[in-house]
């Protein structure tokens, strides 16, 4: 009977063979121990040379790193690994020899693995982040189903920016420019007037370098917008998303998580309300820790955001930004219009803004002039400006960036560790 890894906990006293890899082995002069992955999972493999033949015994002790096998054995129970089962070995069948494969156990520098991602997937570490990132993106879609959300698909490519920024990737379609999609945001803003609530998931692009631990150029982005909902209800909602989905990780990913070597004790306090900051605060808080590189109007960097999350042992909100240096379809505070009705959700330890979001204005004449002043053409946007001629609403989204979030969630230290192929990207746009 042939069986995944994972299913191994099924089938204890039972001989079964596993279609896997060598990922490592060591051996004695009596036993050899083969570790196994195929990709559901790790699992030891022990044999023992008064069990099997001279020439299986010999075969197991010369298997090269990555060889792809049949093995079949007897599933047991192991309390000394963390999966909890191994198999004793019975017989070992070579599919296709791997030699010199170019990762081996020894320390590589980061830009070596880099230039191999393809091969530095199967290692045990980055197949960890891969199931977390996958539990992040199942229980996505589990929190939106469950509370009325509609999956739309958004186009990749666009005509126009939704941040009004020249950082886009260009293209032609046919004989009309077009653009590699920043946001999915003002698609989504539509659908909601169509469908309630709404959400999108998909590839994004930034037509930048990506110079530090926190970005990449291109990267996958959750951008749920609601109809009838405002700037109060919206933090909620985010409140409750964020939290299901890391709860969800914590359940399901317990041996990712060890393997990774995440203090599970810091993800854990990720539920309920989420402290809050106004910006006002935020400035004066800064100021108080004696970074004198900032006044009010400026937007925050890296070290400010950083100080700011310290401060609180879950994600906080940094609520209601200066006009100035946000995006033209934000709501303006009442009473206080130099503001507007925004948040970004700053995850602790130091991984950044994961969450930005807003109530979306809803008045047509407001909407225009805003378009006006941030210097875009009306004919480009005429479309989105029609939600406001025709029965808009209040309404509110926000835009979650999954591999941040995965950093956040695994503990790695750079983004680009969690996407598959980050790397193969710079060759394409160098």
């Amino acid at each position: 009977m042939k069986i995944t890894i994972k299913q191994a906990k099924d089938y204890v006293g039972q001989v079964v063979t596993i279609g896997c890899w060598l990922d490592n082995k060591r051996s004695s002069g009596k036993i050899a121990f083969l570790q196994l992955r195929d990709g559901s999972g790790f699992m030891q493999g022990v044999v023992v040379k008064a069990e099997v033949s001279e020439e299986m015994f010999d075969l197991a002790k010369h298997i090269t790193q990555e060889t792809s096998l049949y093995v079949t054995g007897e599933i047991r129970e192991d309390s000394r690994s963390k999966f909890g089962f191994e198999m004793g070995v019975q017989s070992v069948e070579v599919i296709a020899e791997a030699k010199d494969y170019p990762i081996t156990p020894k320390e590589h520098g980061t830009e070596f693995l880099m230039d191999n991602r393809h091969l530095w997937l199967r290692s045990k570490r980055q197949h960890a982040i891969m199931k977390v990132r996958n539990e992040l993106i199942r229980a996505t879609y589990e929190f939106f189903n469950d509370n009325g959300f509609t999956k739309v698909d958004p186009p990749i490519l666009t005509g126009s920016a939704p941040e009004g920024t020249t950082e886009l990737f260009h293209t032609k379609y046919f004989d009309e420019d077009a653009f590699l999609s920043q946001s999915g945001q003002l698609y989504m803003e539509a659908a909601a007037m169509a469908l309630g609530r709404v959400f999108s998931f998909g590839p994004t692009f930034r037509a930048e370098k990506s110079k530090t631990r926190r970005h990449l150029i291109e990267f996958w982005m959750i951008e749920p917008e609601m109809a009838f909902v405002e700037h109060e209800e919206s933090l909620e909602i985010q409140e409750q998303y964020v939290s299901y989905i890391i709860q969800s990780v914590l359940k399901n990913c317990e041996l990712e998580l060890d393997v990774l070597g995440r203090d599970t004790s810091k993800l854990e306090l990720v539920t309920g309300d989420f402290p809050r900051i106004t910006y006002d605060e935020a400035i004066e808080l800064l100021h108080k820790l004696d970074f004198d590189d900032i006044e009010w109007g400026d937007d925050f960097g890296a070290p400010h955001e950083t100080a700011i999350a310290n401060h609180f042992d879950k994600p906080v909100f940094i609520t209601e930004y200066p006009t100035a240096i946000k995006s033209f379809y934000m709501q303006p505070k009442p009473g206080r219009p130099e503001v507007v009705l925004c948040a970004d959700l700053i995850a602790p330890e130091g991984y950044g803004e994961i969450i930005g979001g807003s109530e979306r204005i809803h008045d047509a004449e407001l909407m225009l002039q805003r378009v006006k002043e941030h210097g875009l053409d009306p004919e480009a946007y005429s479309w989105y400006l029609d939600i406001t001629k025709f029965g808009d609403v209040p309404h509110a989204g926000f835009g979650l960036g999954l591999e941040r979030l995965v950093a956040y969630v695994t503990g790695v230290d750079h983004v680009r560790e969690t996407i598959p192929f980050p790397r193969l990207l710079n060759r394409i746009y160098p």
